[in-house]
């Protein structure tokens, strides 16, 4: 099945933007039956059908309305590349020149798709290469479950995605409604019926929305932390400035209450001399303790012009057999599609930016060079 491209009945109501909740709504405002949603997501995710006129169990009138007023639209995959260890980066077109990139990790029990929620970030981390383009908007529903919809097309039946995080290009909680809807559409039993436990959410923390996320979804936290103390992380994180670990922290530990065996992952890039010392790992240790955790410590990924260079791997197992003797679960994040520019850190699609932070950030440089 081709499917049309974003260029093509804009200003039709894109049924890839509503989730069951939202679909539900849409019909009964039409005066059709709730059912309706039901059916809906089980032609377009189920059997494949984006054509009206073949949904046999809609109404002729209904079908006749779907086509005048409504499409299917999916985003259109620019770009594959695969790398020498079977990763998949595919560059996504969003229009108006903006492309975005969602990555495909197979491994031997499990394909994990890493999605994208904006384009570009607006968040400045300093060692992320897609916080150095800046940021243009968020990404619609329709466009955040049009990755998992497309890939799973182009791989077909041989690679399945059992697994979704939401850690490519922006943070997930700064588009927060159309993320949620994203998620329950990847995990409703109509279209990709993924459990809970095997969709992600990353954050950098955002703790109003973290918050907000208990009432309203129930999915697996990633929090990127890569600090353990505020000065640091003031640094390498700037929204700590807004919300410093405290406070971070209380959000984290009211989301692991939520249910039985729940934990965070923290998400730890590993710096060369700026945060994997010992002092840094005890420090860790002391900060996450009553917080049920898991910590993922991550190569740093080298990018064109980062002020960074990864930890030696005898410093990292120094710092990971730190965490492990204090009783806190820690993997050595293996680095997928290094050479495709596909690793945790490395996607950076093409990005007009909107708040016009690379202008300042020459700026900045070019005052700190003379």
């Amino acid at each position: 099945m081709s499917f049309v491209t974003a260029s093509v009945n804009t200003e039709k109501v894109n049924l890839l933007n509503f989730d069951r909740k939202g679909l539900v709504a849409f019909f009964v405002d039409l005066g059709e039956k709730s059912f309706r949603a039901t059916q809906i997501l089980k032609w377009i995710y189920q059997e494949d059908i984006t054509d009206f006129n073949q949904m046999t169990n809609l109404s002729k009138s209904l079908r006749a309305y779907l086509n005048e007023h409504c499409t299917i639209i999916a985003p259109e995959i620019l770009l594959e590349q695969i790398a020498s260890d079977g990763t998949t980066k595919w560059v996504v077109e969003m229009g108006l020149g903006n492309r975005i990139e969602s990555v495909f990790i197979p491994e031997e029990k499990r394909g994990t798709l890493c999605v994208s929620s904006q384009i570009g970030c607006a968040l400045a981390c300093t060692f992320c290469s897609t916080a150095k383009q800046g940021f243009n908007r968020n990404l619609s529903v329709a466009e955040i479950i049009g990755q998992l919809y497309v890939a799973q097309k182009r791989l077909g039946d041989k690679k399945r995605i059992t697994n979704v995080v939401m850690m490519g290009m922006g943070e997930p909680l700064l588009n927060f409604d159309n993320v949620v809807a994203a998620m329950n559409l990847m995990m409703d039993d109509f279209t990709f019926g993924l459990s809970k436990r095997r969709v992600t959410i990353s954050t950098s923390g955002i703790v109003p929305a973290m918050h907000r996320l208990n009432a309203v979804c129930d999915v697996s936290m990633a929090v990127s932390l890569h600090a353990a103390n505020d000065k640091l992380r003031d640094e390498l994180v700037p929204i700590n400035q807004k919300y410093p670990l405290k406070d971070l922290m209380n959000a984290c530990r009211e989301y692991a209450n939520l249910g039985p065996r729940k934990h965070i992952t923290f998400e730890y890039v590993m710096l060369q001399d700026i945060n994997d010392s010992i002092q840094d790992a005890r420090a860790l240790v002391k900060l996450l303790k009553n917080v049920p955790s898991k910590i993922n410590l991550i190569p740093f990924n080298p990018f064109p012009n980062s002020d960074y260079e990864c930890s030696s791997i005898e410093i990292i197992n120094r710092f990971k057999d730190i965490l492990y003797k204090a009783g806190i679960v820690t993997t050595i994040r293996k680095t997928r599609g290094e050479d495709i520019d596909a690793a945790c850190g490395q996607l950076v699609g093409k990005v007009k930016d909107k708040s016009r932070r690379h202008l300042k950030l020459q700026a900045v440089s070019s005052a700190n060079a003379t």
